[in-house]
């Protein structure tokens, strides 16, 4: 797979609430989703009269102009540096066969896969800023999907969503509470992903992540989850 398979596996997991084509962009609805679902992307080469555009249209739909730039738009962000807009979360995608992760199961307990969220995985995710909003984009991924839920000390420490376009599944929205974390429980969940992808009939498992997050990178590389492409974003900043 290329990185504008992983880019389509993303969007068809963790969609936008509406897409519209307006001349040279692709415009999404984030409706309070996050990043991924709010930033526009460049069909084609864009000018500086394309750029307005896309930021009237943006903020047509009461979001702020948030461009996601991908290895193939170098000119669109020179544009936009010269526009004023700043490098924001730059992300790594790692992805590997779900053969990586596969190799043994969660002990007993520790994970388990479900839809929909149980009230304890809202609470843990909106202690990280996971709230309705995110919780609407997981509702309208319309194919494969699943919550996880993470468990130590006969608890509910940790929970993710994952779902699957083609043979790749994503893991999204992966929160191990506080107090738990370095216990082993993230990598059980993605264990438990991916076995829960391999019985839908995928074969691969993805995940992205931002640069600056050393803990979550060093965790999918201790998984054999190798990086397979990068992209950033670009924001005015005030």
């Amino acid at each position: 797979m290329c990185m504008s398979d992983y880019l389509d596996v993303l969007w068809a997991t963790w969609p936008a609430a509406k897409e519209t084509r307006v001349g040279v962009w692709t415009i999404r609805a984030g409706r309070g989703g996050g990043k991924r679902v709010s930033a526009a992307t460049a069909t084609a080469p864009a000018t500086a009269t394309d750029l307005a555009q896309a930021e009237q249209a943006m903020r047509a739909l009461d979001q702020e102009p948030l461009f996601m730039i991908r290895a193939q738009d170098a000119t669109l962000d020179a544009l936009l540096q010269d526009n004023g807009y700043k490098i924001i979360d730059p992300v790594t995608v790692y992805a590997a066969p779900l053969s990586e992760l596969t190799t043994q199961r969660p002990p007993a307990i520790a994970a388990f896969t479900l839809w929909e969220p149980l009230e304890i995985m809202k609470e843990i995710w909106a202690g990280e800023g996971i709230g309705p909003s995110r919780l609407a984009v997981m509702a309208r991924v319309t194919g494969p999907k699943a919550s996880i839920l993470g468990r130590i000390q006969n608890r509910a420490a940790g929970a993710a969503f994952t779902a699957i376009h083609e043979n790749t599944a994503m893991v999204h929205a992966m929160v191990v509470e506080n107090a738990y974390r370095r216990q082993g429980t993230a990598i059980n969940m993605m264990r438990e992903a991916a076995f829960w992808a391999q019985d839908q009939g995928a074969t691969e498992l993805a995940v992205v992540v931002t640069d600056d997050n050393a803990d979550a990178r060093a965790l999918y590389a201790s998984l054999n989850m190798q990086p397979v492409g990068h992209y950033h974003y670009r924001k005015k900043q005030c």
